[in-house]
């Protein structure tokens, strides 16, 4: 009977190891472990076994089964895992193509800001950069802007103390570098600003690039040949200029800029509300003030400067009407551009 068990032992291995179906592997348990399987038949003949040997063979009759049963749950977890496998890799459609990832691309304004950075850099401007968060003397007073100014109001400001707040505008730069530098200048400082402003046109922060030339005998014509090539470039047309009388308390003469309409190039249509023009940016002369501010000579040097708002340029230059798609992070907008 030992005997038996030994050779039924090692039929089950190599039984076991032929399998590789589902099916198989239920012939094989009903075969071996079954109510009238193989093993049920040797533990038959155990009860004619003389009781002196009934012991040892009896153990031995429970190592094999469990041997044949630990043997046969590898086999069944190996073909389950196979089965999910093959069906894992069934359900795949191998002639889809490969999913390609996606590709970042910048922001709309910065797109802008670094083509007009590079627009003023070709023509001999260097780029300045500050802090956004300024002291009130280069935000206000070193540009001529006094105590009393609607600007200094903390509906339009920004405060983070009595003397601190986030710049209004990139025109503290101004200061800050003629403080430094001697003329000749010429210089663009790009950046964000702050007001206290949000609507389709505005928002609490948004982006400007202020640009300023000092030198001696600089004219208002310098100052509209300078923009008549900026304007041409950045939108790639030849477009008329409009300069309207206006103030800033930093320069004098002061204007507003316009441009022909790029959208119904100066016929007149909804967005330049039929007039043909649109106002692009505000310039003017230096006032003498802020060169007295920072110590240069008014007799000596003149220059002028200008100020323009990036989104603005982009939803022209792109046709947008509502500021703040800018700032909403919806990548079917910004992804078009």
């Amino acid at each position: 009977m030992e005997q038996e068990l030994r050779t039924l032992e090692r039929e089950a291995s190599e039984g076991l190891e032929q399998i590789s179906t589902a099916n198989e592997l239920e012939e094989f348990r009903i075969h071996y472990l079954g109510r009238k399987g193989q093993f049920s038949g040797i533990m038959e003949q155990l009860k004619a076994v003389p009781k002196e040997d009934k012991p040892r063979l009896g153990q031995l009759a429970n190592t094999v089964k469990k041997q044949i049963e630990k043997a046969f749950s590898v086999k069944k977890e190996q073909i389950a895992a196979g089965a999910t496998t093959s069906a894992a890799i069934g359900s795949i459609d191998l002639t889809l193509p490969g999913r390609r990832p996606e590709q970042g691309r910048l922001h709309p304004v910065t797109q802008i800001m670094t083509e007009v950075c590079s627009i003023f850099e070709s023509m001999g401007f260097s780029v300045a950069e500050g802090p956004d968060v300024e002291q009130d003397r280069y935000n206000f007073e070193a540009l001529n802007i006094p105590a009393h100014h609607p600007a200094r109001d903390m509906h339009d400001t920004f405060y983070v103390s009595d003397s601190i707040l986030l710049r209004t505008h990139t025109s503290p730069m101004q200061a800050r570098i003629m403080e430094q530098q001697e003329p000749p200048l010429r210089v663009i400082a790009p950046g964000k600003v702050y007001r206290c402003d949000s609507d389709i046109t505005h928002t609490p922060m948004f982006h400007q690039v202020e640009g300023f030339l000092v030198d001696t005998n600089v004219s208002f014509a310098d100052l509209k040949g300078v923009l008549s090539v900026f304007t041409q470039k950045i939108f790639d047309a030849d477009l008329p200029l409009r300069f309207r009388p206006s103030f800033f308390p930093f320069t004098e003469p002061s204007a507003e800029v316009d441009i022909a309409c790029v959208i119904c190039n100066g016929k007149g249509c909804r967005v330049c509300k039929k007039t043909g023009w649109l106002e692009i940016l505000g310039a003017g002369m230096i006032d003498p003030e802020v060169f007295k501010q920072v110590g240069y000579d008014p007799e000596k040097y003149s220059g002028f400067a200008f100020g323009l708002g990036i989104e603005r340029i982009a939803m022209l230059k792109y046709g947008i009407d509502d500021i703040r798609l800018y700032y909403e992070n919806d990548l079917r907008f910004l992804s078009q551009f």
